[in-house]
């Protein structure tokens, strides 16, 4: 076994982060009746609107069944509509609805708050090198 500690492993630190992250997200969503996937989803159709089920599950982090599964129980919410393509039309994209759109608005201004708090513990230029230092991570491991 080897002698590195769990406190001196980099993978168990951006873990726990990563927890209470989704933790305080989740607690800043809640209240406008969102999951954090589901706030996930709405924030992504507000800029890439017309997604499938697959690019969704990529640009969110999820496995394409997950995805499935909270793309179901949003369109019975009615926040997202799932139409066939204009011209492909086994393949469905999603857009957000009225509905979507205004609990959207709502839901993000918790969500930033807590990004925020985050972000007001650092300089601009440690922001960055914080990013810099994440990038590396996440490209490390690709290979």
């Amino acid at each position: 076994m080897t002698k590195l500690s769990v406190d001196d492993r980099i993978g168990h630190h951006i873990k726990r982060t990563e927890q209470h992250l989704i933790a305080a997200k989740h607690a800043a969503v809640q209240a406008f009746g969102l999951t954090v996937p589901q706030y996930t989803v709405l924030l992504v159709l507000s800029t890439e609107p017309g997604l499938t089920g697959a690019g969704l599950a990529r640009r969110c982090l999820v496995t394409p069944q997950t995805m499935s599964a909270v793309l179901g129980t949003m369109e019975r919410e009615g926040l997202v509509e799932r139409l066939p393509h204009p011209t492909h039309h086994h393949v469905l994209e999603t857009r957000l609805t009225a509905l979507g759109r205004t609990r959207l608005r709502k839901a993000d201004k918790a969500a930033v708050a807590v990004e925020q708090r985050l972000s007001d513990l650092f300089t601009p230029e440690e922001i960055t090198s914080f990013l810099e230092y994440l990038d590396r991570c996440s490209h490390a491991l690709e290979s």
